[in-house]
């Protein structure tokens, strides 16, 4: 496009409707708010995807869970790691009171249900952990997906305010040539236009973020899994070493 074709695109702008300008702001306004959401998301996302396979990693190949809690406070980004923190921090907690409130006296039978219920409120507690983490990625995403459903039809009203408008001051005139008719109807179209513009970004981000997060709730799911079989490995050998300690 020359500099000509955008001169007449401004000149058209500038000489439309009150109602149809007014509509153009708006759609300029949501792809403004749309492509400062993209990019935003954009890098939180990449971010948060290459944090979590490097925490992933040092998960698996640490063995000590305080190195890895060490790891995890300083990955801001990784949703994976927050999801371990809280789930880290409800365990060691509910395991020193259970510890605590243990005696010799208590019976395998007792321990083994403590045990079930330390692992049944970490695993509640992993889950609003991993709901939290979902309701944060998938913030702002409700705009974008609001842009795409709706910017089309701004603009369709836009282009048929001005069409009416167009129509109306032929009639008024009296002249229904084609040098009459074409300034009014390219002016309305423009607004069909900009919808368009601002909607398909938005839908393709939209669609593309979806399916990003989409893999990172997969990932922090199967890590949950994970987590829990490896506390529950490590109550179980807690409590053979300590049925061979009591013999």
């Amino acid at each position: 496009m020359d500099l000509s074709s955008n001169a007449n695109i401004i000149h058209m702008v500038l000489n439309a409707g009150a109602m149809v300008q007014f509509v153009l702001f708006l759609l300029l306004l949501f792809s403004v708010i749309s492509w400062t959401i993209i990019f935003s998301k954009y890098t939180y996302l990449r971010k948060a995807q290459k944090e979590s396979i490097d925490f992933v990693n040092t998960f698996w190949k640490s063995r000590d869970l305080l190195h890895v809690l060490k790891k995890a406070k300083n990955m801001k980004f990784c949703p994976v790691a927050r999801v371990f923190r809280i789930g880290y921090r409800e365990w060691e907690r509910l395991y020193k009171l259970q510890s605590q409130k243990s005696s010799k006296d208590t019976s395998r039978q007792e321990t083994l249900e403590k045990q079930e219920n330390i692992i049944d409120n970490v695993h509640r507690t992993l889950k609003r952990a991993v709901n939290t983490e979902l309701t944060r990625l998938n913030r702002m995403l409700t705009f974008l997906a609001t842009t795409g459903n709706t910017a089309p039809f701004v603009g369709l009203f836009g282009t048929v305010w001005g069409i009416m408008n167009a129509f109306h001051g032929i009639g008024l005139s009296g002249s229904a040539n084609l040098a009459t008719v074409a300034p009014g109807i390219s002016e309305a179209l423009i607004a069909t236009a900009a919808g368009l513009a601002a909607a398909i970004p938005a839908v393709v981000a939209f669609n593309y973020f979806t399916n990003r997060i989409r893999i990172i709730d997969a990932e922090m799911h199967n890590f949950t899994a994970d987590f829990l079989n490896m506390i529950e490995r490590n109550m179980a050998q807690a409590q053979k070493s300590y049925g061979r300690t009591e013999q």
